[in-house]
């Protein structure tokens, strides 16, 4: 066949996963033993809809004996109004000092003081009995559950992930070889594996800046353009693939073409005049479907041996039954 050019230079396609814009991981904003769990993974929820209960005992406890240590400061500040009144009285009466006055003014002064921190403590473990409901932050649907009744939690531990509605992408996990190559790309196209027949346009909006310690791929998020949320469903299997990155003409021969030998990959590529093969070194870039890109050692328009590849020598003369253009991007024509 004839390798022809193609448009683009990557054509690289990437797997991964349906994901929500938003998720929020919630969890408790202080610790107690769960009581009731009122949604399942998979419930649609409000805003402000409850998912979990924490047992209030404590927290109404608290409560009640913050507001009996309130009321205290608030006699204490009584008593002390009276008592600077009763001195002001026999000051002016010259049964009692100036000294003594400013003392008591400085009594109700603290009194005060300790009735404020008093009113604050209250509303503080109000607020905290408040958190003891554990409520959805937007609209959305319950994508994981990791806490169960009869459960005691921490402050602060994951017990939901709630992915809000509206807008969709892709995760996917893009090598060090490949991070500028999606960079460049001026569209990506998205589809999926339950719909074939359809096909969205996708933007890249976050790439990490570090490369994951284990799998070295760095993390990417592709927004899907336009996603209809009844297609295109939570932790659905999901394609993007980068047909164009700057435009350029590639080489893209089939993989049978493809000789694998110590010193690297080669093809044989047939002399149109006499019809001999002859081995010659390339460079390949990425695969897709079941054609591969030669970014090295070919020429467009040249004619290389597509199958049977295995058995022949160099020099050898072989029969061209036809000649194929490989000129799409999509794969062999």
């Amino acid at each position: 066949m004839v390798a022809g050019r193609s448009a683009g230079s990557v054509g690289a396609t990437y797997s991964g996963e349906i994901r929500a814009r938003y998720e929020s991981q919630l969890g408790f904003r202080t610790a107690g033993k769960i009581v009731a769990r009122m949604v399942e993974v998979g419930s649609h929820v409000k805003r402000g809809q409850p998912l979990f209960q924490l047992d209030p005992t404590q927290e109404t406890l608290q409560v009640a004996a913050a507001g009996a240590e309130a009321d205290a400061a608030r006699g204490r500040v009584a008593q002390a109004r009276v008592d600077v009144r009763r001195t002001e009285q026999l000051l002016a009466q010259n049964f009692a000092s100036q000294a003594e006055l400013d003392q008591q003014r400085l009594a109700l002064n603290q009194a005060q003081a300790q009735l404020r921190s008093a009113q604050a403590r209250q509303q503080l473990n109000a607020n905290m009995r408040g958190f003891t409901t554990l409520v959805a932050d937007r609209d959305g649907v319950v994508s994981a559950i990791n806490a169960e009744a009869g459960q005691v939690v921490a402050a602060g531990q994951t017990t939901a992930t709630v992915a809000a509605d509206g807008e969709r992408e892709v995760s996917i996990s893009i090598p060090e070889s490949r991070v500028d190559e999606l960079r460049k790309a001026s569209t990506l196209k998205i589809t999926v594996w339950a719909h074939p027949d359809k096909s969205w346009t996708g933007k890249l909006r976050e790439l990490a800046p570090d490369a994951d310690s284990v799998t070295r791929t760095y993390s990417a998020r592709i927004s899907i353009q336009d996603a209809d949320p009844d297609l295109l469903r939570l932790g659905m299997t999901a394609s993007v693939m980068a047909p164009d990155v700057d435009g350029s003409g590639v080489v893209r021969v089939p993989l049978t073409a493809i000789v694998d030998h110590e010193r690297g990959r080669q093809v044989w590529v047939v002399d149109p005049k006499t019809s001999r093969v002859t081995a010659r070194e390339v460079k390949l870039g990425a695969a897709q479907n079941d054609s591969v890109i030669v970014v090295g050692g070919l020429a467009g328009g040249e004619t290389v041996v597509s199958a049977g590849v295995h058995m022949l020598q160099p020099g050898q003369q072989v029969k061209v039954a036809e000649a194929v253009s490989v000129a799409r991007a999509g794969g062999v024509k």
